[in-house]
């Protein structure tokens, strides 16, 4: 391979440590769940619905899949329910109870900091009539009980209360909540994605009548997730068709993913044992973060009990999260800046929000989830990283947001853009006006071609492999570098109007310069 090319991939790949910090948005799957996920694909193709022997023992596989769950969360197999994820679960559960008790009843109380599931179909329901009220949370996003128990009346039919947050890590009481909504008749809902295998559950103690699970945030499969429907609590099929779960969910059931839901269910007991180990790590690196920036702000419930072992939701103030997420992800390392269902929104994250965080101190904050395979020389990296950048050490990429790039910016002289999108994502859709197109595994056959003595916008199709290419160009000694925000994608979405009127207007593409490869 020609030497410079190779020096280029270097900066891309930077042969750097390999550091998994998202395991909140999406876990690995464990050895055990590929395993049987592709023995049950292999050898287990039978229809459960069918009579012969094979479509007998998909059957009997899905029913040890259902126990493994059930013995998992504390309820009876009859009581589990599986479907294509947590968020159909979340619907399934919402718009039921609703079709039940409206327009008798007409109120649902929830918490600020619910997942996007539920929060939009909330603002969907409320659309229809049903009356939507939130209870005020703490700074660290516990539930102010005294303030439900005087929003929960006669005329409330369901309270929503996730048991753990997925961005701060928060846990809630929800035996003190159950308490709260049986005083009014009123039945429970609680979203248990991001507490299964990290913290123990017991939903026939917790006495909830409804619980969503999703096995990709368990070291399971992606498309599969489950709910759980107290024996006896209203609940109305949410898919019309065949016989399929009990009648309440129609379709073929997708046997090899509910394998693997089970065989992740079957390690909970050891991601629990685990859980202390992980609670260490995370207390280390709080420490060393406020070593290295002794005014960040730790979002997340210090105390063990109150908050998740893996989770740390922490606020650097004057850190832009984007640049900082952008230069941790240079140097192998993947943190997230709240829930992966709301990214490439240009807004703060509610759940920030709810807790009392400034829309500045939002854009200031990321979230770190660690896993079972962290370990403390990922946290020592991690540290280190993140000092070399926040004291300056690390080259900065200027960082705009979609919002920002205007019609000035867009013509300005002093402005050189330039398009690193592949070349698949440029036959999709056109670029920004005045764009400058390279390849960008080749990036460095173009030096040459770049000013040094203008502003140079690198944009690509959602703003990951741009960042990559700034601190690259950073690195050649190019000083005037600023990086598209969440890339052409979040900005066509911001200022469509821009992009209907000027999008692939004066596009120039670079020839390479094979001399200089």
């Amino acid at each position: 391979m020609e030497i410079k090319y190779f020096e280029f991939l270097k900066y891309l790949i930077r042969f750097n440590r390999r550091v998994y910090l998202d395991h909140n948005a999406t876990t690995p799957i464990s050895s055990r769940v590929l395993s049987k996920t592709s023995r049950a694909l292999k050898y287990h193709y039978g229809n459960p619905s069918s009579f012969y022997g094979a479509g007998r023992k998909s059957a009997e596989l899905l029913e040890d899949a259902r126990q493994h769950l059930a013995k998992a969360i504390h309820a009876n197999p009859s009581e589990v329910i599986f479907a294509s994820c947590a968020t159909e679960a979340n619907n399934a559960v919402l718009k039921s109870v609703t079709a039940h008790f409206y327009p008798q009843r007409k109120k649902i109380i929830s918490t600020p900091i619910e997942h996007p599931s539920v929060m939009n179909t909330l603002a969907h329901l409320e659309s229809q009539g049903v009356v939507v009220e939130f209870c005020p949370v703490d700074d660290k996003g516990r539930v102010l009980l005294a303030e439900l128990e005087k929003q929960v009346d006669d005329d409330t039919f369901l309270v929503c209360c996730m048991l753990a947050n997925n961005e701060t890590g928060v846990i809630q009481d929800l035996k003190a909540v159950t308490k709260i909504a049986r005083g009014h008749g009123a039945l429970v809902l609680t979203d248990c994605v991001q507490a299964l295998g990290k913290i123990p559950i017991d939903l026939h103690a917790w006495d909830v009548d409804y619980a969503t699970f999703s096995a990709h945030k368990l070291y399971g499969p992606k498309g599969i997730g489950a709910l759980y429907v107290k024996q006896g609590s209203p609940f109305a099929p949410f898919l019309h068709g065949g016989h399929q779960e009990s009648g309440l969910r129609a379709g073929t059931e997708s046997v090899h993913n509910i394998v693997g839901f089970g065989a992740a269910c079957q390690d909970v007991e050891k991601l629990l044992a685990d859980a202390g180990r992980i609670r260490a790590l995370k207390g280390q690196l709080i420490q060393r973060l406020k070593e290295i920036k002794p005014d960040c702000v730790i979002n997340s419930p210090e105390a063990d009990a109150d908050s998740l072992p893996n989770t740390l939701s922490v606020t650097f103030p004057g850190v832009d999260n984007a640049g900082l997420m952008g230069m941790l992800d240079f140097r192998g390392i993947a943190v997230s800046a709240g829930s992966a269902c709301s990214t490439g929104e240009d807004t703060p994250s509610h759940v920030l929000k709810a807790i009392g965080v400034s829309d500045q101190a939002a854009r200031e904050t990321i979230r770190i989830s660690l896993g079972h395979d962290t370990s403390a020389g990922d946290i020592q990296y991690v540290a280190r990283v993140a000092r070399d950048y926040i004291e300056g050490r690390t080259s900065y990429v200027n960082m705009l947001a979609p919002a920002q790039l205007n019609e000035s910016i867009l013509f300005d002289e002093k402005t050189f853009i330039l398009d690193v999108r592949p070349p698949d994502d440029r036959k999709r859709a056109k670029g920004l006006p005045n764009s400058h197109e390279v390849n960008p595994l080749h990036v460095e056959r173009y030096l040459k071609q770049f000013p040094r003595d203008k502003q140079i916008l690198v944009y690509c199709p959602g703003g990951g492999l741009s960042v990559m290419i700034s601190y690259y160009l950073k690195a050649q000694g190019f000083k005037k570098i600023t990086n598209l925000r969440g890339g052409l994608d979040a900005w066509r979405k911001r200022r469509s109007d821009l992009y209907e009127k000027y999008a692939g207007q004066n596009v120039t593409v670079l020839e390479a310069d094979k001399e200089n490869s």
